[in-house]
């Protein structure tokens, strides 16, 4: 397997790759937030044994040392907060999309929008790729709140594009390209007030 993946975001975000000793951590941040996150993810559901987050762990593994793409778990201030990656890297078109999940405990930190742009600059800027897409059911409104948050444009709806629980759910697909990240990171970054300038931040 390659060499382990681990990001530093910032001074209190880390995104490392799951390890199999992660398993217990992964089960009680999702049973502990069960009721929150079953809602909107229809794995949540089959998740009810450390056993399923052991197969789970294995199986992103797998996804890495395949250079398919990856799962990482989003550690805030050394706490396990939740997963975020790569779905799979459609090389041939330069493309992939993002999922992520975080625990309630952790909402509203701004911890799930700053591991996404670091994704998003992970994907044009280390993988080469040329789009990036994240999808939200419709009426999940804080998952949809990261992408518009991050200036990905909003591409249309997917009707009944998942079935949840007991009823289909439409989604909603966002897309960024390449070259409009970096003109958006550009224009973010010529915003920025200079050193000593008395702007509020």
């Amino acid at each position: 397997m390659p060499a382990l993946f681990h990001h530093d975001v910032n001074g209190d975000i880390q995104l490392r790759l799951l390890e199999h000793s992660d398993a217990e951590t992964v089960f009680s941040l999702v049973d502990r937030s069960r009721l929150y996150l079953q809602k909107w993810l229809p794995w949540v559901a089959a998740t009810k044994t450390v056993d399923d987050s052991h197969l789970f762990i294995k199986t992103t593994r797998n996804q890495f040392a395949s250079h398919n793409g990856f799962q990482a778990g989003i550690w805030y201030k050394e706490q396990l907060t939740g997963i975020i990656g790569f779905h799979e890297l459609n090389w041939p078109n330069r493309s992939t999309s993002i999922g992520y999940w975080l625990g309630e405990a952790f909402q509203g930190l701004g911890i799930m929008t700053s591991s996404c742009r670091a994704l998003v600059d992970i994907a044009f800027h280390e993988y080469g790729l040329n789009r990036v897409e994240i999808q939200a059911a419709a009426g999940n409104r804080r998952s949809r709140s990261i992408p518009e948050r991050l200036g990905f444009q909003n591409e249309g709806c997917r009707r009944q594009a998942e079935w949840l629980q007991d009823h289909f759910v439409d989604h909603v697909l966002y897309g960024m390209l390449a070259e409009d990240w970096s003109s958006s990171r550009a224009g973010h970054e010529k915003k920025r007030p200079s050193a000593g300038s008395h702007l509020p931040l």
